[in-house]
């Protein structure tokens, strides 16, 4: 066998399995590169991480997130137990009554905290809370009512974070003001709040009984209410544009949210909560039926970028296959090195879009690192290919792919529909355009042949 045909077996050989080697070679870049968009990932969580921790120092030197709970009154009683020898002795035990009515209307005005490049959302509360106590039904936990000491019935309200009080309380107990002390004398529903000694305990007896206060009450990001009131209704208004209802209950009707604010009304009945209106000596979580509000930033961006840099996979291999087509078809070849550095500006708009979505608007973010990626690597491959024609393609192709994530990230219900539409016209084209390729390298073979049979 001459040098000739050596030569010639081997252009048979490459014509036939070098689109092949080729494509399993770009499939191996593909999942390389996939390695440095596993630690930007990673870079993601760590900068949400530091978010998290910012907002966490920023609440704790102002007051965190509020739950409310109450007004309820703690009744003392005393109860005759014998000891192992017979002999009696005096337990003092504890009551805890709920109101048969909860009304609460309240002002929320946020605020924006700046830490570094964080925003922290606090805000005020001006609440102002009253309702009514039915006399004390003791006959339905079997307590006698010359057990009870009615002179030291306690009027408490849980705040889960005290430093949020922004001024001496004060209740209204049946027309007469009351100050109220820090603390709480059980911690069975709270370990944290206010509490007032109640005038007139023993007319909870048969009479009922009326009050209201008013708590100015600082917190972060959240305000919750507790549904204590055998009926309980909340009524709570802002100039803030963004809420998020959530908890156990959702608002009785739709709230109303306009560019001034939003308002909304809760109505919730004791058959719908899981809380006894009356019980004694033990824990009961009531925090398991708290609700409120939530004041959102709008989505965060750090969310965004992590959806964005999900469908990386998805960005690589489809330029990839794009730069493949376009090099087999235009028969010309693009070395490994240069399928790699696009590669590397893909991941590099990741890095952009995050770091510069720390400082403006998610969607500008987006734009600057879009345009920045698009226009470099149009620019590369016009400096490889020397095709105008082939850069415009390339330039109209991944604007649409940037477009068409950009579309995904922002859609929140529609997501997968959209997702999966789009992806298969991205295929039926992938599809269409690979017809031409000649996988087999059955025309060169052809030409081979003929070549070999004219000499």
């Amino acid at each position: 066998m001459n040098t000739d045909q050596i030569q010639t077996q081997a252009q048979t050989f490459w014509g036939r399995y070098s689109i092949f080697v080729k494509s399993i070679l770009v499939g191996f870049l593909i999942l390389v590169l996939l390695i440095p968009t596993a630690f930007i990932q990673e870079l993601v969580r760590e900068r949400q991480q530091r978010q998290d921790e910012v907002i966490n120092e920023v609440s704790s030197k102002w007051a965190s997130e509020q739950t409310v709970t109450g007004p309820f009154l703690v009744i003392p009683y005393n109860e005759t137990q014998k000891d192992e020898k017979g002999q009696l002795y005096t337990v003092k035990k504890q009551i805890h009554y709920l109101p048969d009515l909860l009304e609460i209307d309240g002002k929320l005005f946020p605020e924006i905290r700046h830490r570094s490049i964080f925003k922290i959302v606090l805000y005020k509360s001006d609440l102002v809370v009253k309702g009514k106590f039915l006399p004390v039904p003791l006959q339905s936990i079997g307590i006698d009512p010359s057990a009870v000491l009615w002179n030291e019935i306690r009027l408490c309200v849980a705040i889960s974070d005290n430093r949020g009080i922004d001024e001496q309380l004060q209740v209204n107990w049946n027309g007469a003001a009351v100050d109220m002390d820090p603390g709480v004398p059980s911690t069975d529903i709270s370990s944290s709040g206010v509490n007032a000694l109640v005038n007139n305990g023993a007319e909870l007896k048969d009479k009922e009984q009326s009050f209201q206060l008013r708590i100015k009450l600082k917190g972060s990001e959240r305000l919750y209410f507790t549904p204590v009131g055998k009926k309980t209704t909340v009524q709570l208004q802002s100039n803030w544009t963004q809420p998020a209802f959530d908890g156990k209950f959702l608002p009785s009707q739709t709230p109303t949210i306009t560019n001034d604010g939003f308002k909304a009304n809760w109505t919730i009945l004791h058959f719908t909560r899981d809380i006894p209106q009356i019980w004694t000596d033990h824990k009961v979580k009531v925090e398991d039926n708290a609700f409120g509000v939530q004041l959102l930033q709008g989505v965060d961006s750090y969310s965004k970028t992590m959806r964005a840099v999900k469908y990386a996979l998805l960005f690589i291999a489809l330029t990839f296959c794009l730069f493949f087509f376009i090099e087999v078809l235009k028969k010309k070849s693009v070395h490994p090195l240069q399928y790699v550095l696009v590669g590397l500006a893909l991941c590099i708009f990741y890095i952009l879009l995050l770091s510069v979505s720390e400082y403006i608007r998610f969607d500008f973010a987006y734009l600057i690192a879009s345009i920045a990626t698009i226009g470099l690597i149009t620019f590369y491959i016009h400096s490889v290919f020397k095709n105008t024609t082939v850069s415009a393609a390339l330039f109209a192709f991944l604007s649409a792919l940037y477009g068409f994530i950009y579309i995904l990230i922002q859609l929140q219900d529609g997501a997968l529909l959209f997702g999966s539409i789009g992806l298969f016209v991205l295929l039926a084209v992938v599809m269409y355009y690979s017809r031409k390729i000649d996988w087999y390298g059955t025309k060169m073979n052809t030409e081979v042949v003929k070549e070999e049979t004219n000499s």
